[in-house]
């Protein structure tokens, strides 16, 4: 029997139709977009790593976590992202908030302890950093620091102890506070460390140089900080001091992932990022936290499980961020 010649172009069509459809399905798993908003000298040999063991093309968008999740917000959608991996739970927090996340599976989301990651399951914590006061070893006598934060408002503390208002530590450290101590008395705070003359400066990093070299007594930065200085000049007269109330000044901020879109590739990463060989390199090369029970942090950090930590869930900061930016202007910090 003849098949007509307008069936036979019908079926050529839809097999060069499925051709086609299977090859963009193929280039999709082979190839990832992340957005990152951590800094590529962080995560970059991680990331290379990934691609050398799966195979998968990565591509990579650095940037700002507050303003990278803006522009996931702006693309919706359209977003050519597969994965967000950002520095703080509150970015994590306005892309899940607005529904861009898949949500992780139960098996991925068990690795980690709940309180590190976002309680409906759209995001997962991937390393750990905490707040800390870096001080001069030579100057200051660290059983004179206050309990917490709200205590570097007194007087005696003028000129002393430094901040850095736009890192974007700081704003999700103020935006915790907001959750846990109110506007009104994260205002008062932050009017307190404007009052005594906070030295600032523009990064937690450039901190830890201002007190090693004398400038500044102490300053308010995330753990690892100082250990990374120490890493390269062991002889530093820096060293942490860990809050042992449960404040907002001594709180456990995860570094996090999400996915976005429906990419097995993606869910690889998350994987890859929970692997024990990624969670090493997290403890013994950015000396972050690991957030998984098979990999132990670095011995000189104090246990997580012995840090007093405020009954807090990290998916309240969402959308937080920018109120936050607002009340250290508005205290004169900026």
């Amino acid at each position: 029997m003849e098949v007509p010649a307008d069936m036979m172009r019908l079926v050529a069509s839809l097999l060069a139709l499925i051709l086609v459809l299977g090859a963009c399905a193929s280039a999709d798993d082979d190839t990832l977009t992340i957005y990152s908003g951590r800094g590529e000298e962080l995560v970059g040999p991680v990331i290379e790593r990934f691609e050398e063991e799966t195979g998968i093309t990565v591509e990579v968008r650095y940037g700002d976590s507050a303003e990278l999740a803006a522009t996931l917000l702006a693309e919706g959608e359209d977003s050519p992202a597969d994965v967000f991996f950002a520095q703080d739970p509150a970015s994590l927090g306005s892309v899940a908030a607005a529904g861009l996340f898949e949500r992780l599976d139960d098996d991925i989301l068990s690795l980690v302890d709940p309180r590190f990651s976002d309680a409906g399951g759209e995001w997962i914590g991937i390393s750990g950093r905490v707040r800390v006061v870096a001080y001069d070893t030579s100057l200051v006598d660290p059983s004179t620091f206050p309990a917490d934060e709200d205590g570097f408002t007194d007087g005696a503390w003028a000129n002393r102890v430094a901040i850095a208002p736009t890192n974007g530590s700081f704003l999700t450290f103020v935006a915790a506070k907001i959750v846990l101590d109110g506007e009104e008395a994260t205002l008062a705070w932050l009017e307190g460390m404007a009052a005594n003359n906070a030295p600032t400066y523009p990064k937690n990093s450039a901190i830890i140089a201002a007190i090693d070299e004398g400038q500044v007594e102490a300053g308010l930065v995330n753990h690892y900080y100082r250990m990374r200085f120490a890493a390269e000049s062991p002889d530093t007269v820096v060293a942490n001091h860990f809050f042992d109330s449960e404040s907002a000044g001594g709180l456990v901020m995860p570094a996090g992932v999400g996915v976005i879109g429906s990419s097995d590739a993606a869910v690889q990463f998350v994987e890859y990022l929970l692997s024990e060989e990624s969670q090493r390199y997290f403890a013994e090369t950015t000396f972050e936290y690991p957030l998984i029970g098979a990999v132990e942090a670095d011995p000189g950090l104090t246990p997580l499980s012995e840090l007093p930590q405020p009954d807090f869930d990290l998916s309240d900061l969402a959308g937080l961020l920018d109120r936050a930016t607002e009340l250290v202007a508005e205290a004169g910090l900026l």
